[in-house]
């Protein structure tokens, strides 16, 4: 799951940065209003935790933008303006929720794990396809009634498909997704194709009735046919 925070005070996004990084997020960040429009514009997020008071703008024209885009990002506010009129505002561009400064790290956490869930999974805990079912919050895959071991990179490859399933995913699309938004400065994608061989073996060798399969010249999309 990959996460943009955009907020000014380097202190605290570091902070959040590290904890999120702990709870094995991909996180990337933006400091001011025109460097979040930028990453915004050009990739995709599953969640965005977005200050409303940033340099050069609002964090409610950001989420404007987003509207503009007709993008399906799960929005986060988090700011010291704790109005309601900000929160109506923000809410009525799409925002998903609102926690005001200063808040507990692990509350964030919840929150994001919350709208994640309602997202993905309609609220539920696990992910199910085919004889696979996936947990999230616990980091386990089980295949019928046996757990199987999974690298990080090899659960997180398996979690993204898991969220869309039949649905052809493009290389660079993964590797921005799975790895982060610096990939798009690498050669080529020989450690993605690594990753997926190890975990199409691991499947098959547990006996899973799902496969991830190549579309040639394309990428790549999870069945269970």
């Amino acid at each position: 799951m990959k996460i943009l925070i955009v907020e000014d005070d380097a202190s605290l996004r570091e902070i959040i940065q590290r904890s999120l990084e702990k709870e094995r997020y991909v996180v990337e960040s933006a400091a001011d209003f025109l460097s979040a429009l930028d990453k915004i514009e050009v990739y995709d997020y599953d969640c965005i935790l977005l200050d409303i008071m940033l340099p050069g703008g609002s964090g409610l024209e950001v989420l404007q933008r987003i509207k503009e885009l007709r993008k399906k990002e799960n929005i986060i506010i988090i700011s010291a303006k704790d109005s309601l009129e900000d929160k109506v505002a923000g809410l009525e561009l799409g925002a998903d929720d609102y926690l005001a400064k200063p808040f507990h790290l692990a509350e964030l956490t919840a929150r994001i794990r919350s709208v994640l869930r309602r997202k993905h999974r309609d609220g539920e805990a696990v992910i199910e396809m085919g004889n696979v079912r996936l947990f999230p919050d616990i980091f386990q895959v089980w295949i019928g009634n046996v757990q199987i071991e999974l690298s990080r990179k090899e659960f997180d490859i398996l979690h993204y498909f898991m969220n869309r399933p039949r649905r052809m995913v493009n290389k660079q699309l993964l590797a921005e997704s799975v790895w982060g938004d610096h990939i798009d400065q690498v050669d080529n994608f020989d450690f993605i194709y690594a990753q997926i061989k190890n975990l199409r073996k691991k499947l098959k060798e547990a006996g899973a009735s799902v496969e991830l399969k190549a579309v040639y010249g394309l990428g790549y999309k999870l069945t269970d046919e």
